[in-house]
């Protein structure tokens, strides 16, 4: 099963923001930063997911381990809902894909297992 790791981050709230994805497994790593644009903090978090989902969906995998320190984006995904309505069509973009996998799971962990997602996060906020 590949592990992906997700985040988002924003120079300001709003500001310039990035998607940082980091997938490994099988003895094979991917490093991923994509620029965003402007917006707040929360909406890069569920940018960076959908992101993720689609990445994963276009290489064909099946099984997926995401992880995640947005609390966020991980109710969000385990409800099928969200209450701000910036962020409810992204994940409604996201749900669809999401079930298309066979095994999708979805978990908390703390910013400090998510260095590396945050580190290319943040990279993506500076190659704009």
């Amino acid at each position: 099963m590949i592990k992906v790791y997700i985040d988002g981050a924003s120079a300001g709230n709003p500001g310039l923001s990035g998607a940082g994805i980091f997938m490994k497994g099988y003895g094979e790593a991917e490093q991923l930063s994509i620029p965003l644009g402007v917006m707040d903090n929360h909406e890069a978090e569920f940018h960076a997911l959908l992101h993720a989902v689609k990445i994963c969906k276009k290489q064909q995998l099946s099984s997926v381990s995401f992880q995640t320190d947005s609390q966020l984006v991980v109710d969000a995904v385990e409800k099928r809902f969200v209450k701000n309505k910036k962020f409810a069509p992204i994940l409604q973009e996201a749900i669809p894909l999401i079930d298309s996998f066979e095994l999708f799971f979805i978990k908390w962990i703390p910013s400090s297992q998510n260095k590396m997602a945050d580190k290319l996060a943040r990279d993506a906020i500076q190659k704009q």
